[in-house]
Formats: structure tokens, sequence, C-alpha cells
């Protein structure tokens, strides 16, 4: 869940653009058929197994709108919810539940399918030390509600954003001419806070980057075996981080492997929605 700071500066500005987005005049086809204010209430249906994320952003959707709309929670997020349980409910004017409907939807079911599938390989790493990262590879202006999906599912998050820390990437150390050259130019940048990972792909790059006094490396597009190798190079002096086409499937081959951090893009742009749905719409008095 948002804090009330984050929700109003970062989280509200998001869900009314998104709502603007799909309101550019008016709901033509809701004020057709409903003329007037007409109190109602609506079901929050899972349509199939998962973990829930989201419901406040759900909320917001319709309370941006109106701020008496009624939203009554049966879960919270982070629980485990099973094909048609009934998660809440939303009551209020009937045109507003008809208005926020896809938006808060859309929402909800994008960060509960992240949160998901995150868990589905966080469960894989539960018997080892090495910590489930994500990475930058977000939907647009979704980054701050898929990052927390990610947290929800039992991953953890790598940097926001570039303003976080430096990342050495390939097209950084060819553009400074060179590991060494680029981890000293970021040394002497950057504040004595900001921690510098190097990005390598193979053991010649390993060895630039923990001689410059990287303070974590990434063993990027690797096999197992080239892996194992690294880490032995690197002999404690850095921390290490996998990476590289980290999936559901494969995650378990580097689990012996002694690394401390594997990042996977896949939990938030592969990452399948769960299906969720407001169902049984009517008036109430």
């Amino acid at each position: 869940m948002f804090d009330p700071i984050t929700l109003k500066l970062s989280v509200d500005p998001l869900i009314l653009s998104a709502l603007k987005e799909d309101v550019t005049s008016e709901d033509v086809t809701t004020n057709s058929v409903m003329r007037e204010a007409c109190m109602g209430q609506v079901d929050l249906i899972c349509k199939e197994d998962g973990v829930i994320c989201g419901l406040q952003v759900f909320a917001r959707a319709f309370q941006l709108l109106d701020e008496n709309v009624e939203v009554n929670l049966l879960v919270k997020d982070g629980d485990q919810v099973k094909k048609g349980q009934l998660m809440g409910t939303v009551k209020g004017d009937i045109r507003i539940l008809l208005v926020g409907e896809r938006t808060g939807l859309n929402y909800l079911q994008r960060m509960s399918g992240i949160a998901t599938y995150t868990h589905s390989i966080a469960v894989l790493l539960k018997d080892s030390k090495i910590k489930l990262l994500d990475t930058r590879k977000t939907s647009p202006n979704n980054r701050i509600f898929e990052k927390y999906a990610v947290r929800v599912g039992g991953g953890n998050n790598h940097r926001y954003n570039l303003s976080d820390a430096v990342m050495l990437k390939d097209n950084h150390i060819d553009a400074a001419g060179g590991v060494a050259k680029a981890v000293h130019m970021a040394r002497d940048y950057a504040s004595f806070v900001c921690k510098i990972e190097v990005e390598t792909e193979n053991l010649d790059m390993v060895r630039e980057a923990v001689e410059a006094g990287a303070d974590i490396i990434m063993l990027d597009n690797m096999s197992p075996e080239l892996m194992a190798e690294a880490i032995k190079i690197i002999d404690g002096r850095a921390k290490t981080e996998c990476s590289g086409n980290i999936t559901k499937e494969n995650i378990e081959t580097i689990t012996k492997l002694g690394v401390d951090y594997v990042s996977s893009g896949a939990l938030t742009h592969s990452a399948p929605i769960l299906d969720i749905s407001l169902k049984h719409l009517h008036p109430i008095d």
C-alpha cells in the first residue's frame, strides 16, 4: 500500500492521466443509459487463482472521480485468491462505477499478474540466499505500480530509475573507453553514497571490474559454468548479480552458484494479467 504522501504526489496524477485517456470529453455510452444519478453496487470477482495486488489503486480509480464511492474489500494485497472468489464490492453513483471500471481493473489485473508471476519465481529461491530483483523494463508511466507489485509478490526492487545508482552497461563502457576507466570516472563523479555496478559479459571484463573496485558485478548472459568461474575470480570482493533471460523455467540452474542477486526483466515485461471482473451491477436504495 502506498503512503498518503506518495499517493497524492506520485500515484494519483498517474491514475488521473489514465482516466483522462479513457474519457476525452464524456462517456457517451454511460450518459446514454444513465441520464441521472442512481446509486448502485457491483461485485469484484476473481476469475483465476493468483496473488492479488493493487487494491488501493483500484479503489482510487473510482474515488478520484467521486470521493463518496465506497470500496469494501474482503482481501488485501498479497493474499492468495481463488477462481470465483468474491473479493469485495464497490458502491456509488452507477455513472462513476461504469466510467472507472476499466481503468481500475486495468491496474488491478496488471499488478496482480506481476505479483502472481513474481511469487511463482520467488518460491523457487526460498531455500537459497539469492535475492530476486526486477529491472527497469517496465511499462512507461507504470513503474511505480509494477515495482510495487514485484515487492508484493515476494521480489525486491533494483534501482528505481537512472538517478538511483551507477550501472555501467556495455554502451557506457564503450563510451568511456573501457571497464576500468568507466569505473574510475563514475567514482570521481558520483556521490560517495552511490553504488557502482558494472555489467560484464566475459571473464576479462570481470577481472577488470573487480580490480577497478566495482561494488556490484553483473554477470550478463553467461552460462552457469562461466558464472561459476567469474564468482571465483570475484572472491567476495564485490556483490554478484546474475542477469540475462532469467525466467521461471531456467532460474533453478543458478541457485547453487552462490550469486547474491538474480535480476529478471520478465517479472514486469512478461507477466500475464490476472483475470478479474466487476459483475452483477445493480441499483440500490
